[in-house]
């Protein structure tokens, strides 16, 4: 077999979609690279593991996924895979769709109406803190911000069972984020911008909590009510109040250190 055969699809090999699907979709394949970029610039990124999903306007819950192969600081607006709910691939696309990743963020864009953006990860911090009894403890701000919107659900092994989708969304219900044990972590939220934004908090409050415990002096607990106030004024700050400030300075970023993420 030639070499030329045996080569695998890489960033070079995309074809542009821009024109070629909706208005609508093509907003989303760019806020959902950007997305992709975001999580590499801050280093949260696992190689070409873990996933971040958006779904597509329309009935049929389409939604776009990272093109297995690709590292999160190459992936475009163009080369994001369109899937159905059965896995399926929707259009042409050279890239394989990672299973565990479709089982995952299926199971919420399936059962979630709110679940425009589902964004998990493998974070260092992240699954040192799921991987503590006590989940996240209310230590900090941002810690508290949001620990009125957290689920917990146990490990599985890698999840390539579809039946797990249903303990999923039970363990979910209706929060917006979820510490995976032993695993990593999870937001979604109506836009990738109210998406990032529960992740910015709940991976700053993972790291601060280890760098806390870890610093060996015994924590210092808030006064009682303060993290249930807090929690309270967090409820709501993330459903577009938040995202509608930071998320278009985070396109411009975007855009100043790599605007290909458009193509």
């Amino acid at each position: 077999m030639s070499s030329a055969a045996q080569k695998v699809p890489d960033a070079d090999d995309v074809t542009s979609l821009k024109g070629k699907v909706s208005a609508e979709e093509w907003a989303i394949r760019e806020d959902l690279a950007a997305t992709y970029r975001l999580v590499a610039l801050h280093g949260w990124d696992d190689m070409i593991f873990t996933h971040i999903s958006a779904r597509v306007p329309g009935p049929e819950h389409h939604f776009l996924i990272n093109p297995y192969g690709l590292l999160f600081e190459e992936i475009t607006a163009s080369s994001l895979v369109k899937i159905d709910v059965e896995g399926n691939k929707v259009g042409d696309s050279l890239f394989p769709v990672n299973a565990a990743g479709f089982t995952i963020h299926s199971a919420l864009h399936m059962n979630r109406e709110d679940a425009g953006c589902v964004i998990h990860l493998h974070t260092t911090d992240g699954v040192a803190v799921s991987a503590q009894r006590d989940g996240l403890l209310p230590l900090d701000q941002h810690a508290m911000m949001i620990s009125g919107q957290i689920a917990y659900h146990d490990y599985e092994g890698v999840a390539l069972d579809l039946d797990e989708r249903d303990r999923l969304v039970a363990d979910i219900g209706d929060k917006n984020v979820m510490i995976l044990r032993n695993h990593g972590t999870l937001a979604l939220g109506k836009s990738c911008g109210d998406a990032f934004l529960r992740m910015f908090y709940l991976e700053r409050a993972c790291s601060m909590q280890v760098r806390a415990l870890g610093g060996g002096a015994a924590p210092n607990w808030p006064n009682q009510g303060v993290p249930e106030k807090t929690a309270i004024l967090g409820q709501g700050a993330f459903d577009g109040m938040l995202s509608a400030l930071a998320w278009p300075a985070l396109r411009r970023k975007c855009d100043r250190v790599d605007p290909s993420y458009k193509n």
